[in-house]
């Protein structure tokens, strides 16, 4: 009936409780399976999940050949998971296991994709909160499909969603973007968001969601290409009226007429400069992600894997 898509790093200290607070949920619902997507760990983590499996049959693990990243292992859950529906969520238990079974019921009112949007956002610092409420702003403004609010990956979606997903096959898996640019009916469920369990988080602190925000801003949008064009534009224009008075000035006062300076032209060359060196910062940005999906390279390499028949890219086949 449904699937819960885990990605996980050095979080052997979450797993159980975890598990203790999803399953009963699950078991409400009906038929489940639990994939921890892994990241290799230097800590346990991987042996407490064989340990959970050995304990409960519906517990799946995929482990990678090396770090792939959150996105990455979320979206290979994603694309090797069984179920008719997929819940996608994090194990610190910010997000509270507890508000699947709302998500379910609202996808049950007809939609296949239902989002968990944060209410409260507890534990989380003031500086974080800001970035992404600009974030959020800047991006919705700019974007080509419009993306939630304070929302994380935490959501529910369709197995008619999930083979969309699939069909789309990009490298950077900007999951809050791909999954309203498939479309097809979305509701949103509010959530408090809780505090971290244990340990502690694998993103800066700082640049975490700035990082990510940016990759949604470049995935889906070309706003940045399009500024820097205007701006050159601007630039251009004012140059050329200031060449046009600079030449008049010259003219009406004839030799009494001096330009302002060695200071004006270095002030004008160092703007210039920076311009233009923003502008190819921004082209190497597009230009590095055409060049991720030229070359086809997979998205994330699966080591080995238990209760999980993973999904052949090449040959459509699957397999442990």
């Amino acid at each position: 009936m449904i699937s819960v898509i885990v990605p996980i790093y050095a979080e052997e200290s979450n797993i159980r409780p975890f598990l203790a607070r999803t399953v009963p949920v699950l078991e409400r619902l009906g038929t489940y399976e639990i994939i921890f997507a892994l990241d290799p760990s230097p800590d346990r983590t991987e042996l407490v999940v064989r340990d959970e499996i050995g304990r409960n049959p519906n517990i799946g693990l995929m482990v990678f050949s090396r770090r792939f990243g959150q996105p990455a292992a979320t979206m290979a859950g994603i694309l090797n998971c069984r179920g008719r529906w997929c819940a996608i969520i994090d194990v610190d238990l910010q997000d509270p296991p507890e508000v699947i079974e709302p998500l379910w019921h609202k996808a049950q009112e007809g939609f296949d994709v239902v989002t968990a949007r944060r209410a409260s956002r507890e534990g989380e610092t003031v500086i974080k909160r800001m970035i992404a409420w600009l974030g959020y702003s800047f991006i919705n403004k700019v974007a080509e499909v419009p993306i939630p609010r304070n929302t994380g990956d935490f959501r529910l979606i369709s197995r008619r969603v999930i083979e969309e997903l699939r069909g789309l096959n990009e490298t950077h898996a900007f999951l809050k973007g791909l999954v309203p640019f498939v479309g097809f009916a979305q509701a949103e469920v509010l959530y408090d968001r809780d505090a971290r369990v244990g340990g502690s988080s694998k993103y800066n602190r700082y640049f975490g969601s700035f990082t990510l925000q940016a990759n949604g801003i470049f995935c889906f949008s070309t706003f940045p290409l399009r500024l820097m064009m205007w701006t050159g534009f601007a630039i251009a224009a004012l140059s050329a009226v200031a060449i046009l008075v600079m030449l008049f000035l010259k003219i009406w006062h004839g030799t009494e007429f001096y330009p302002m300076g060695i200071p004006t032209i270095t002030i004008l060359v160092l703007f210039m400069g920076g311009v233009q060196l923003a502008a190819v910062g921004v082209l190497g940005e597009y230009i590095g992600r055409i060049y991720d999906e030229v070359r086809r390279r997979p998205m994330y390499i699966v080591d080995r894997s238990v209760n999980v028949a993973v999904h052949d890219r090449r040959s459509g086949s699957s397999g442990n």
